[in-house]
């Protein structure tokens, strides 16, 4: 019973949100409160929602000082540099546009941490792809799709977990899957040439000075979900409606200050060299900050919440001396903030009844269970299979410390190795990094302005599809 009730409180999730019947915050309280009932549980609801929020709590403090630091990053013109390098390569081609929030969101992934990924991104690329009309969804789609390749990084947290649930090494791991997940990054910047193109037959290619010149698209507007099929649309709110709230908090400045998020609606204001609160004496300090940060939170020096509480402080500080303009900084970012957090407690709410209840055990037992027998020789590709749907509708600590060593038990049995198992076990992060239990995919749809529902339907068809071509890799080159 806890199996059916625990998939049926998915399916009604992921219904509501994707026909906008729900916004995901409500959705994410809500039913899995009302799912608890139905168990019979919901004398305990309380102890799970504190349990899932306790264990939330510093991924939450995390993402509201890494929008802060990552903000004023922005606001001081520490990546505009970034910014200027796409355009050039760009030149306002749609489809140079989507390749360049692949590479882009691949190469800032290194550092590890998807919602760093998602502002810097987001930040950069926004303001082309709102002058040139394109669809938003590609750009939210893509940019998960990179990520979650890069996401397998032995630093980016799945690889990690395997090693520790499996007692393995995370380099033995991940070395001999490199030649699959590059076919994997291959496969990303494929289908973004492939989407590229179908967006510059929609909205046709300008020069950039045209685009410049053209008139951007008011906050309110449709985004195209059929990345130019012109099928499916959803609603982009002003920031005063629901939809900006659902979506996950706005990129824009809340004081106004011209490009100070650099992705504002009105065009390339990331790019603008007069916005009051640039800081070029400091960027070689800014530039070097972020490396140190982003240094030490590879390292593991403190934990990541830490390091980003301290780098906001200290950026804030040197950046910005006096308190006015730090208040001031803080109140641009505030939008996105109380979103996110937001956004991230109310999943805890979610991920504290599935496992509070044990509902989450008991799915995961129902699928290994349903293993064929004659499958026992193929569990690498079995593990493969799992993990998109596991890792999706699962957190990655549930899947990798809750059901991986089942699996690799099971795979043992029939004279697998534990490696095989785990290297398989990482092929289905370009689905995980969309997922509605993934914080920083809330810091993506908010700071692009995109319906949840809406990048669900776009970016689900085409992740599965890139981690199916990881898996075939893997299997091809004899790494699974």
């Amino acid at each position: 019973m806890l199996t059916i009730l625990g998939f049926a409180m998915i399916a009604t999730f992921l219904v509501l949100i994707m026909m906008k019947k729900m916004s995901p915050i409500a959705a994410l309280v809500l039913i899995p409160a009302l799912f608890c009932v139905l168990v019979g549980k919901g004398a305990h609801l309380g102890d799970y929602v504190i349990d899932g929020v306790s264990s939330l709590a510093p991924t939450a403090a995390m993402l509201m000082f890494a929008i802060v630091y990552f903000g004023v990053m922005i606001d001081v013109g520490l990546f505009d540099p970034i910014v200027r390098a796409i355009l050039k390569f760009c030149k306002a081609d749609p489809m140079r546009v989507v390749v360049g929030t692949a590479l882009l969101a691949a190469i800032v992934s290194l550092d590890g941490d998807g919602s760093t990924t998602f502002m810097i991104t987001v930040s950069a690329m926004y303001p082309l792809y709102k002058r040139l009309k394109m669809s938003l969804v590609v750009m939210t789609g893509v940019a998960a799709m990179a990520n979650g390749v890069m996401n397998t990084l032995p630093w980016g947290g799945p690889t990690a977990r395997a090693a520790t649930a499996l007692k393995v090494d995370a380099t033995d791991i991940f070395v001999p899957m490199i030649p699959a997940l590059a076919v994997g990054l291959v496969a990303v910047v494929v289908l973004a040439y492939v989407l590229g193109l179908r967006e510059r037959r929609r909205v046709g290619t300008l020069t950039l000075d045209e685009a410049l010149a053209r008139e951007p698209e008011p906050e309110t507007e449709t985004v195209l979900v059929g990345a130019g099929a012109g099928t499916g649309a959803g609603t982009v709110s002003d920031g005063s409606g629901a939809a900006r709230g659902a979506a996950g908090g706005s990129g824009e400045a809340a004081d106004g200050d011209a490009g100070s998020g650099g992705a504002s609606g009105d065009g390339f204001q990331g790019l603008d060299p007069n916005r009051p609160t640039l800081r070029p004496k400091l960027y070689w300090f800014n530039a070097l900050l972020t490396v140190a940060l982003l240094t030490a939170m590879i390292m593991e020096l403190l934990p990541i919440p830490v390091l980003f509480l301290l780098g906001a402080a200290l950026a804030l500080t040197v950046n910005f001396p006096h308190i006015p303009d730090q208040k001031a900084r803080i109140a641009a970012h505030a939008d996105n903030v109380l979103n996110v957090s937001g956004m991230v407690f109310a999943a805890a709410v979610f991920t504290g009844v599935l496992t509070g209840t044990g509902m989450v055990d008991h799915m995961a037992n129902w699928l290994v269970d349903t293993i064929p027998d004659g499958m026992g020789p193929q569990m690498g590709l079995v593990t493969g299979l799992l993990s998109l749907p596991l890792t999706y509708f699962m957190s990655n600590d549930g899947f990798y410390f809750g059901v991986l060593p089942v699996l690799a038990e099971a795979g043992q049995a029939h004279g697998v190795s534990t490696l095989e198992i785990a290297r398989a076990s990482i092929v289905g992060q370009p689905l995980h990094m969309s997922s509605p239990l993934v914080p920083a995919v809330y810091v993506l749809v908010g700071m692009a302005k995109v319906e949840f529902g809406d990048h669900t339907r776009f970016v689900v068809k085409w992740a599965v599809l890139t981690s199916l071509v990881i898996l075939a890799a893997g299997i091809l080159f004899g790494i699974i």
